[in-house]
């Protein structure tokens, strides 16, 4: 076997195992990412805000593809909706507040957490400005006015917020 082959054929695998394992994550599915701020709070000597942010993992769904339409010479839904399925990214934050009278430092704080979406993308129905073929008119097609719609986007989320304020950081 060629060094080609072998290389092509390691590619398709390696894109298939991709693939299996991209199925097998789960759809909502998003990493928590905490920003590193603790340098700083050591080079200024005193407390800085705690910040956590969530990153999501969106993954496409199966379109709904294009199906024939009896009268119509062009298939409905020509460029058909991909649907899209993961988090709404969350974040979570945390800063201090000094107190006006005393010693140490209150905090205030808010909370997103991250939410289920799911979108579709736009999509695209077409016809010819052709009917099909007309047995009165010798198999011959009659003109019609061209047709194009744009199905719209979807985009479905219920996020949240929590505002919080308490003693210490």
């Amino acid at each position: 076997m060629k060094s080609t082959t072998r290389g092509t054929l390691a590619a398709v695998i390696t894109g298939v195992a991709a693939a299996v394992g991209a199925a097998a994550t789960p759809a909502a599915a998003a990493i928590s990412v905490p920003v590193p701020l603790d340098g700083l709070s050591m080079a200024l000597g005193t407390e800085v805000p705690k910040a956590s942010l969530e990153v999501p993992v969106l993954m496409a769904g199966a379109p709904d593809g294009p199906r024939y339409v009896a009268g119509r010479l062009m298939p409905e839904h020509t460029l058909p909706q991909v649907p899209f399925t993961g988090n709404l990214p969350g974040a979570h934050l945390r800063t201090p507040l000094p107190r006006v009278l005393g010693d140490g430092s209150d905090h205030a704080g808010v909370d997103a957490p991250g939410t289920d979406l799911r979108t579709l993308a736009p999509g695209v129905n077409l016809d010819a400005p052709l009917t099909p073929p007309n047995p009165d008119n010798f198999g011959m097609p009659n003109l019609k006015l061209p047709e194009a719609a744009v199905a719209a986007p979807v985009l479905q989320a219920v996020p949240g917020l929590v505002l919080s304020s308490g003693p210490g950081l």
